[in-house]
């Protein structure tokens, strides 16, 4: 059973991913997001207990052996992985092992004006950041940063960075009902992101069970806010998965919820019969259950 390591997970935007947690026992966070999936927990500025390089790259070695169809490795953690005090070095390593995969970083951005993490993320193809507001009252509630973050210097160090990195950069917006959902939100927004120039903006809504009570907005919400961006490509973020499925053991099952619910689509998707037979175990033992948020039934493991 991995650690480290979960399994694939499909997405149309940057393909069939393998994720490496590099915090896979507790949450350590620099924010504590009220739409995070993760449960609530107390913001901190370094990561306790990090697993060492070595003991994430066995694992992956392994992994890439098992599932050789990826597009991508995804770094990230149950948390933010730029707090992982050697994220140069491990990507580094990955990029010696991955042969023709693409190296992706899911981050909120907060450490990016910090130089050692700029130098890290340059070692990525993709570095993605959250950007959920462009005020500094808005980023406060929603977000709910650890003291240490300014959000006007992590615009600035996204700006910097932006200047700098030849490689992919992607902004991802994720909007909240009643809280980040107006025109003049998004106008600012529009301000900030030219000022960033990112390759791309992701925009999207919770589509998952969340550790707070916050409401999704509706696609026209989406499409209609979308407008407001302006001169970078966007994408509204959809689910929809085409892949080959997988055979996962009851642990790895387990594991996977742990980390995130999954839904029923990527369920279908990507678990071969026997993975779903075992799934359904779970559920009839009263391991796992299923939730609805807005309208997509997500399973989830409980504790």
């Amino acid at each position: 059973m991995f650690k480290f390591i979960f399994g694939p997970v499909s997405s149309r935007r940057f393909g069939l991913s393998l994720g490496v947690d590099l915090s896979p026992d507790i949450k350590q966070c620099n924010f504590d997001c009220l739409y995070c999936e993760l449960k609530g927990a107390k913001t901190v500025d370094t990561m306790q207990n990090p697993p060492s390089v070595k003991e994430i790259t066995d694992e992956l070695k392994t992994a890439l052996k098992k599932y050789p169809d990826i597009d991508v490795i995804t770094v990230t953690a149950n948390g933010e992985p730029t707090l992982y005090p050697y994220l140069k070095e491990l990507a580094r390593e990955i990029n010696g092992l991955k042969c023709d995969k693409k190296l992706l970083i899911l981050s909120n951005g907060a450490l990016i004006t910090d130089k050692s993490v700029q130098e890290a993320l340059l070692e990525f193809d993709i570095v993605k950041l959250s950007l959920d507001a462009a005020t500094p009252q808005l980023f406060k509630k929603l977000d709910r940063a650890h003291k240490s973050v300014d959000l006007e210097r992590m615009i600035e160090g996204m700006k910097e960075f932006s200047g700098v990195f030849k490689n992919e950069l992607v902004l991802e917006t994720l909007v909240v009902k009643d809280l980040n959902d107006t025109r003049d939100d998004f106008l600012a927004l529009n301000r900030v992101i030219n000022e960033i120039k990112p390759s791309r903006i992701d925009l999207g809504t919770i589509d998952r069970p969340s550790a707070y009570r916050v409401l999704p907005v509706s696609f026209e919400t989406l499409e209609i806010l979308s407008r407001e961006i302006e001169n970078v490509p966007l994408v509204i973020v959809k689910r929809k998965a085409i892949v080959s499925p997988k055979e996962f053991s009851l642990d790895e099952i387990i594991q996977l919820l742990r980390r995130r619910p999954q839904s029923a689509e990527d369920i279908e998707a990507f678990f071969d019969k026997e993975s779903k037979e075992r799934l359904k175990k779970l559920l009839d033992e009263g391991r796992a259950e299923t939730v609805s948020v807005a309208g997509v039934v997500f399973y989830k493991i409980l504790q």
